[in-house]
């Protein structure tokens, strides 16, 4: 990690030895008083170090010395810790601090930590003996350089040389450069802030120069003023810039006495100047929201229809900037395939086409920019040096970018792009970045399990009021709002569910990682691993790597991919002695490895996907383990010991069954233990099973106030009453799913009065005598799934004024022939599910019902003949979806005569029908679906798709 990260992470461990007048033997305390200074000096010193070490060897070195002695630090303090757990094993575990206040058994080991912290600490003496010649250079650093004089000259040139560009060398620039000068030329009179946003590289810079020189908008504002922001952001630097050039636009001298103003006289000067003037500023390059706060009232807000520019990488920057004057936001999104084609190939050869021999090089390269323009550009101007007759060298380039990217001088801008965005992120952000290192290229990360890894490694700050998965979410947005992240997939109710990373920027943060001996990544058996080892990614390695090494300060292990069973053995046995994190999802074991009871300090262990089926009554031993998740494993039962973990937050063990239709499945969980309440950190539990006559330990669940998720299945009716009381003390819960024991076992939650208020996802199936009462009241609620509900009457009318539903799914919920959505029901529902309604023969759409409807699913509801009445009404559908429907109904959408409902789904951009087939779906669009069931030799215009599944399984 970053040397200002180690050092803050390191300063965490040390403060709480000082808390509460803890006792600390003589030596050692004098020993931490002293690191404690020290390590406060340095901090303030390294805020900004980070920043420019790339572009000084020297100071490289220097921040590279500080990183290991924190690191080294750190592991004296966690092996004393651990030591002396061990001494005291015959009491409880006691934390550190209680470890330290009393009586030290080991009088040898104590002494010989205070040498090693005395030893620690002459190390830092010394380093601070060099920083008296780096002092300069620091300063320099904390007044706002990012790099040295010639390093910060050659970053505002290159800059610059975006705005010289002739319009052959940019492509895929019409489009969005019309929508921004509509915007700028048209809207209110007032004046408008235009934002426009995106990654490094992605080219916004060039965009808006071609939109501030466009013919119209030079003919409409009048004074015009392009203003380069930057990182090296000084406020009243910026105003004068800002005057300087208003004058020179409007061939005036600049005044005296502008360079002694104030900031506020220097806002004044710029009003009255643009006062009665339609203005046009460009702010290129705001990477904080104060940088606009700092102007903004220095561009008056006449009625001329002045407009504001502002380029950022920070998508709140935008937001923020345009939200009070009503303003657009245009996100550059990546260029398309063909696009980035034409300018790779005009660039790599010159004009000329690309030869077919080397076109499956070109297009892996392109892949990994991404539709990067600045990526695209740059690497095709190395290959435009490469002799097209050597395959071998574009061969090499293709297999080797990421080295590439950090060896070439000519990439070398490409780089310090990509990093700017990095080095501009506080400590913590830092860390919690690299980490997604760990990762293999091209992997979706889980939202989740990004959320619990960062806890695990204590990455993220403890705020007062909040829990720690609360402010690491914010991480989460704060880095896809600076665009450091991207959004992989969503869930129906529109959160992020997996993350992703930019291929050339993971390549960065590698190497960061790297050198900042973070996390070292093994994809290949002869890999050559640094001395210290912290966190290890191993990726597809068969075969054992380096067995003979131990790494004791080893903090995580993950394991991605085949990795054989007698190497992960091998691992796991290597001591690691201070392990926090242990990831080895989908490890070929079927039994619960003992090495792993020896991991005092394990935060995060995960079996996901193994075929695990025992756990051990040891597990009591891990008592600072977090997240226990065995989810897709064969585990059933957990042992009594699991009540000693009372730092347990996230416990998961359930897996599926799939039956022989796609989306019939079982789910199992583990038997309720008598005294689950005890757990009372946790926040996610899934999937208790409701023994027969658990009614007891149902009620046990209300002392888990910290519960966000709950599951539980095999739910008799008898539970009803406990479920329901427990169900009123869990107020911070998010999300409940239920199943009964049976298709018709009665679900009995008519007793719950005061359901959870922020309750956003309600799963429940089985059968309900009536719809509970207490579920219109919920308004926070987005998604309700309902299954084998078998309801005597419609609940629509119900659930039709749910504020913000935008999810519902409905699988034999009653049995009505006729269902019925009324006008101004459902505000906000997006997604609609209808399934297995035996006596269904009618669906009527209101005018105004469902305005925001996107998607649509019906299934296996035999007796519908027609589709919905009013479907043209759902002006916002996008997607009308039928799985093992009748022909009859089918047939009424197929655009001849006698397709009698066509027009009705004409406006809808996808509609479908599929049927279950030998194990996978055949799915026919409607516009070809009479063509194939006519002539089997058509056949192969049927999309034929093994992982298609309806709706409401999602």
């Amino acid at each position: 990690m970053s040397s200002e990260s180690a050092v803050s992470f390191l300063l965490n461990k040390i403060y709480p030895f000082f808390a509460n007048g803890v006792q600390i033997w003589r030596g050692v305390r004098e020993e931490l008083i002293y690191l404690k200074g020290e390590l406060e000096r340095m901090r303030a010193l390294l805020k900004n170090a980070d920043a420019i070490e790339e572009s000084d060897e020297e100071l490289k070195v220097w921040v590279k010395q500080i990183r290991d002695v924190a690191h080294d630090a750190e592991d004296v303090i966690d092996e004393f810790t651990l030591l002396q757990t061990y001494h005291n094993h015959g009491h409880s575990l006691y934390c550190a601090l209680d470890l330290l206040s009393c009586c030290v058994k080991n009088l040898k080991a104590h002494y010989r930590v205070a040498k090693e912290l005395q030893t620690i600490n002459i190390r830092i003496k010394e380093i601070f003996l060099v920083h008296k010649r780096l002092l300069p250079k620091l300063n320099s650093a904390a007044n706002g350089s990012i790099f040295t004089n010639s390093g910060r000259s050659t970053w505002h040139d290159r800059r610059e040389d975006a705005l010289l560009l002739d319009n052959t060398d940019v492509v895929g620039i019409d489009e969005p450069k019309d929508l921004l000068v509509s915007w700028l030329v048209n809207g209110d009179s007032g004046r408008e802030v235009v934002s426009v946003t995106g990654m490094g590289g992605m080219g916004k810079t060039t965009l808006v120069k071609k939109v501030y020189d466009d013919v119209e908008v030079k003919k409409r504002f009048k004074p015009r003023a392009w203003i380069t922001v930057s990182q090296s952001f000084e406020a009243q630097d910026l105003l004068k810039d800002i005057i300087r050039k208003l004058y020179s636009e409007i061939g005036r001298q600049v005044p005296e006495g502008v360079d002694g103003m104030s900031s506020h006289k220097l806002k004044v000067r710029i009003k009255n100047l643009l006062q009665k003037r339609r203005y046009l500023i460009v702010l290129d390059d705001v990477w904080r929201i104060n940088e606009w706060e700092t102007v903004k009232y220095a561009f008056p807000n006449g009625k001329l229809g002045s407009r504001v520019m502002i380029t950022t990488r920070n998508s709140d920057v935008a937001s923020t900037s345009c939200s009070e004057s009503g303003g657009h936001v245009h996100e550059v999104r990546p260029l398309p395939e063909k696009e980035s084609w034409s300018l790779f190939s005009r660039k790599a050869f010159q004009r000329k086409s690309c030869p077919s021999y080397l076109e499956s090089f070109c297009e892996d390269i392109l892949k990994k920019c991404e539709g990067l323009p600045l990526a695209i550009v740059a690497i095709s101007g190395v290959l435009a040096t490469k002799d097209e007759r050597r395959i071998d060298e574009w061969d090499a380039i293709c297999r080797s970018l990421g080295a590439e990217i950090h060896g070439n001088d000519k990439l070398e801008d490409l780089k310090k792009v990509l990093s700017l965005s990095f080095n501009d992120l506080p400590y913590n952000l830092k860390a919690c970045f690299l980490c997604l290192s760990v990762f293999p290229e091209g992997h979706l990360i889980k939202s989740m399990k990004i959320i619990r890894l960062w806890i695990a490694e204590r990455f993220v700050e403890a705020i007062e009021g909040r829990t720690l998965e609360e402010v690491a979410e914010d991480y989460l947005k704060e880095l896809l709002n600076r665009n450091l992240m991207l959004v992989g997939s969503t869930t129906s109710d529109g959160r992020v569910k997996t993350y992703r990373v930019h291929g050339l920027l993971r390549e960065i943060i590698v190497s960061k990682s790297r050198d900042q001996n973070f996390a070292a990544i093994v994809k290949e058996h002869n890999t050559i691993w640094p001395d210290r080892v912290r966190r290890l990614s191993i990726q597809n390695v068969l075969q054992t790597v380096q067995q003979s090494r131990s790494f004791p300060q080893l903090r995580s292990l993950f394991m991605f991919g085949a990795v054989s069973r007698s190497s992960m053995r091998k691992y796991l046995s290597n001591g690691f002695r201070l392990l926090k994190v242990l990831d080895i999802e989908a490890a070929p074991i079927k039994t619960f490895p003992r090495e792993i009871m020896d991991l005092f300090y394990l935060s995060y262990l995960s079996l996901r996907k193994t075929q695990v089926k025992v756990i051990p009554r040891s597990i009591g031993n891990l008592q600072n383990l977090e997240t226990l998740d065995l989810k897709h494993t064969y585990v059933s039962e957990l042992p009594v010991e699991i009540l000693k973990l009372q730092k347990l937050r996230h416990l998961l063990v359930y897996h599926l069954k799939i039956e022989s239709y796609a989306h019939f499945y079982s789910k199992f969980g583990f038997e309720v233990l008598s005294s689950i309440g005890d757990l009372q950190s946790l926040q996610k539990l899934c999937f208790i099973e409701a023994n027969q006559g658990c009614g007891m330990t149902i009620r046990d669940l209300a002392k888990l106030k910290q519960l966000r998720r709950l599951g539980i299945i095999k739910l008799r009716k008898e539970d009803g009453l406990a479920l329901c009381l427990s169900l009123e003390s869990l107020t911070k819960l998010r999300s409940f799913s239920v199943n009964s024991a049976g298709e018709n076992e009665i679900i009995d939650l008519q007793h719950l009065s005061s359901p959870p208020q922020f309750l956003e996802r309600l799963y429940l199936t089985g059968r309900l005598e009536e719809l509970p009462s207490w579920i219109p009241s919920l308004h926070s609620l987005v998604k309700l799934f309902l299954k084998w509900s078998q309801l005597k009457d419609d609940p629509m009318v119900l659930l039709q004024d749910l504020p913000n539903l935008v999810h519902l799914e409905l699988l034999q919920t009653c049995d009505n022939d006729i269902l019925s959505f009324k006008g101004g029901g459902f505000k906000k529902l997006q997604v609609l599910g209808l399934d297995k309604f035996d006596k269904l023969s009618c669906v009527k759409v209101e005018k105004g019902a469902m305005p925001c409807l996107e998607r649509l699913t019906i299934q296996r509801c035999k007796l519908l003949k027609r589709v919905p009445s009013g479907v043209q009404n759902l002006a916002k559908l996008k997607s009308l979806q039928f799985f093992d429907m009748p022909y009859e109904l089918i047939s009424k959408l197929l655009p001849d005569g006698e397709g009698e409902d066509y027009e009705d789904v004409a406006h809808i951009p996808e509609v479908y029908s599929a049927y279950w087939r030998d194990g996978g779906w055949d799915v026919y669009p409607i516009d070809s679906f009479k063509e194939i069931k006519n002539s089997p030799s058509s056949a192969g215009t049927v999309r034929r798709s093994h992982e298609l599944r309806p709706l409401w399984k999602v």
